[in-house]
């Protein structure tokens, strides 16, 4: 289907252009949220008769979103979930989870800007974009652990797994090592033994 574009659509076009796209994609996304119009002569000649309007809008959008970036670009939350050894949640963190952690830090988002290809299901710090309008879009960080000092060492940027890793490993090869000493610690007596029977073998003889 042919569309016109009433705002920028990411690998699509901008304002105006008229592009050929998939029908599903059309007819359930870009003009029900009135992103485009079909290419049709009626609506090429309502187009043209407000573009003027239309750009007009969106430049102020563009300029708002700009001012609204200022307070969000960069930003970190943080989630608090459960988790097995290996970091993986018991569920996921969803677009909404990230909506509401940033109102809980004063940055007004709503669920449609978060741009979450699919939910974050392991702990870690995660880039989310975030697009605040079709020609402003910002990262926030997302930092997912199982408690606050957790969240705390990822902060720091310490692999907390890796971690966790090393420290169950540590006392296995503690385990491991006092082996070889004992083994040696044992021999020792009986080595040590065999010349004081030698020697009372050679004082019966005499």
């Amino acid at each position: 289907m042919e569309v016109i574009l009433l705002e920028r659509v990411e690998k699509l076009g901008g304002i105006g252009d008229v592009v050929n796209v998939k029908n599903g994609f059309a007819r359930n996304y870009l003009l029900p949220n009135k992103k485009a119009l079909r290419a049709n002569e009626a609506n090429r000649k309502v187009f043209e008769a407000n573009r003027a309007k239309i750009e007009a809008d969106n430049a102020e959008r563009r300029s708002d979103a700009e001012k609204a970036a200022k307070g969000v670009d960069g930003k970190t939350v943080q989630l608090i979930r459960q988790a097995s050894n290996t970091g993986q949640l018991y569920g996921s963190v969803s677009a909404r989870d990230i909506v509401e952690a940033l109102e809980a830090d004063g940055a007004k988002v709503t669920k449609s800007q978060i741009v979450l290809d699919r939910p974050i299901k392991n702990i870690g710090v995660h880039d989310v974009k975030v697009a605040l309008h079709p020609e402003v879009a910002i990262t926030v960080k997302v930092n997912v652990a199982r408690s606050p000092e957790e969240a705390d060492l990822q902060a720091q940027g310490v692999d907390v797994l890796a971690q966790m890793f090393e420290e169950e490993a540590a006392p296995a090869a503690e385990d491991l090592a006092p082996e070889a000493p004992a083994e040696e610690a044992a021999a020792a007596p009986a080595d040590a033994g065999e010349p004081a029977a030698e020697t009372e073998t050679a004082e019966e003889e005499q």
